[in-house]
């Protein structure tokens, strides 16, 4: 693959576009119930994902000038200078409009919105102005990454209901001592670069509470999957299963010799969870109770 070609593929964070674009899969299938608009879908995925591409791309833009201080980031193609910046936020606009319009062409205003208030809060909110200015940036920024699994299931649905809660509930919760682990383990890094994360701030100390109570609130959620008649008793066992196990890994740092290594393998736990969690969405789907529709869209 030509080094250009490369950096171009590199700069809109294709791992991240990945699990954005298995997240958002489980949200269409949950909401789809077996009965699969084959046309849709690709669309629908195609379009999320370029969108969280967009994203991406923005962010490297934007963090461009920190990433250099960060031994994981400082080879990214934007801290070195080898992709220009005009050309990086042209890139990244291409590619967040054929998103939003593919999506617009294939769902939903709800969903449509949905993936661009995602973009802005990950783009404005989160990168140009939380990331370095407080540690409340994860909290925020969870929302975003709740967006599109979010997306997916309105735009099956076309209405903001009670599975519409749970799974943003669920993502943005996950998010928490996901994002908790990696600064444990990347402390030197956000020391560096000066990003004020839970972990520098308050100490490894405090970011083992947040992360034992952030994962017993995921618990609930995954839960109320089955308790709200979304999915059925195999997702219900799976999730407790897994949720007891990461919680029990949380705990344990509380005794770890080593936190670097105890919270590295927390994160890696913490995206096998995700990824089994929205395998079970996708393919243990039940007819929902009725419930109250929480803010309504006629599309």
């Amino acid at each position: 693959m030509p080094e250009r070609i490369k950096n171009y593929l590199l700069v809109a964070k294709p791992g991240i576009v990945f699990g954005n674009l298995i997240s958002a899969a489980a949200g269409f299938f949950l909401a789809s119930k077996g009965r699969v608009d084959g046309l849709a879908l690709p669309a629908i995925l195609i379009g999320i994902s370029l969108v969280v591409a967009s994203g991406c791309v923005f962010n490297n833009c934007v963090d461009r000038k920190i990433d250099r201080k960060m031994i994981r980031t400082r080879n990214r193609a934007l801290a070195r200078g080898l992709i220009k910046l005009p050309i990086a936020v042209s890139y990244a606009t291409i590619l967040g409009l054929a998103g939003l319009a593919l999506l617009w062409a294939a769902t939903n205003l709800l969903a449509v919105s949905i993936v661009l208030v995602g973009l802005v809060i990950y783009v404005v909110v989160y990168s140009l102005y939380l990331k370095r200015n407080s540690i409340y940036a994860a909290l925020i920024g969870s929302l975003a990454g709740a967006a599109p699994p979010l997306a997916g299931y309105c735009a099956v649905t076309g209405r903001f209901d009670l599975g519409a809660v749970i799974l943003l509930s669920i993502f943005s919760l996950w998010q928490m001592p996901h994002c908790y682990a990696i600064a444990v383990f990347r402390f030197d890094d956000y020391t560096a670069a000066a990003i004020p994360v839970l972990p520098v701030k308050q100490g490894t100390a405090a970011a083992k509470k947040h992360m034992v109570r952030y994962i017993l609130a995921f618990m609930a959620a995954t839960l109320m999957l089955t308790v709200g008649g979304y999915t059925g008793y195999s997702t219900l066992a799976v999730a407790s299963g897994l949720g007891l196990a990461w919680l029990y890994m949380a705990w344990s740092g509380y005794k770890a010799s080593d936190e670097r290594l105890w919270a590295k393998k927390l994160f890696i736990f913490s995206i096998l969870t995700i990824f089994i969690l929205s395998v079970m969405m996708s393919i243990d789907f039940t007819a929902p109770v009725p419930s109250e529709i929480l803010l309504s869209y006629a599309p």
